[in-house]
């Protein structure tokens, strides 16, 4: 009797430890089907991609595009909010399963993501006040001028390659905070993307693009693992690009600020 109920026993444990190795082999999608929800990472940073609008509600390309692939999928979508540094270890370690932001697919990030063909494309522009004497971003590169930009963005990247000689400095607090920098005259010029400025040119008329960087593409980010949420999500772009939704959207939150009138 002592032998079969430690038999038992070891066959309850077996099982309990089967369950729950089934379950932590599940697929991404196999997730978020079992639980109904899709969980993404947000940098909410302001307005256009990601940002908490007038009635405190969450907006933004980013935002929508999401929202728009869960309802498609008859899903709840969960909004986790990390700085920008945040947004990849919130991913590699399961606490999301995509990350819905501007974020550009250079092969370092490669090395630990999988990226989406490019949802929008950004502009990386440099912009100063009007009362400093640049004509062009190029006048910026001399040890004399100090640059600000997003730490560990693309923006900072590409003004250490295309601007080196000027000192860099990188602000956790993103688009918003640079732009408070450059017009206080902590530095002497910020870098960011077109469409992000656009309000704040706006709402600053001493504010002023002396130049363009380049263009990037932006894609959404899965781990490697997640195949085939990879592939819904590109199949997701092209299918709103094919009915028009894309083109709307990003008329409406990128290329313009018609946004503005319904969320400031």
């Amino acid at each position: 009797m002592l032998k079969l109920k430690k038999v038992l026993s070891a066959i309850t444990i077996l099982l309990t430890v089967s369950s729950v190795s089934a379950k932590s082999n599940d697929t991404t999608m196999e997730r978020i089907v079992k639980s109904g929800e899709i969980r993404i990472a947000v940098q909410t940073q302001g307005p256009p991609v990601s940002f908490i609008n007038k009635d405190g509600d969450r907006a933004g390309i980013a935002i929508e595009m999401a929202q728009t692939f869960a309802d498609d999928m008859g899903v709840k979508l969960i909004i986790k909010d990390y700085d920008w540094k945040g947004l990849i270890p919130a991913l590699t370690s399961k606490k999301v399963d995509f990350i819905a932001a501007d974020m550009t697919p250079t092969p370092k990030r490669h090395m630990q993501m999988l990226f989406t063909n490019p949802a929008f494309f950004s502009e990386n522009v440099v912009f100063t006040t009007k009362d400093r004497d640049f004509k062009s971003w190029k006048d910026l590169n001399t040890t004399e001028f100090s640059i600000g930009a997003a730490q560990s963005t693309s923006y900072a990247d590409q003004a250490r390659k295309k601007i080196p000689l000027a000192k860099l400095k990188e602000y956790s607090g993103s688009t918003p905070q640079v732009v408070q920098s450059v017009v206080s005259g902590r530095v002497d010029a910020g870098v960011s993307d077109r469409a992000t400025l656009a309000s704040y040119l706006k709402q600053n008329d001493n504010l002023v693009i002396i130049g363009s960087l380049n263009k990037e593409p932006l894609g959404f980010a899965v781990r490697p693992d997640s195949i085939h949420l990879l592939l819904a999500l590109n199949n997701y772009i092209r299918m709103i690009e094919y009915d028009g939704r894309l083109e709307k959207m990003l008329t409406y939150w990128w290329e313009s600020t018609d946004w503005e009138a319904d969320h400031k």
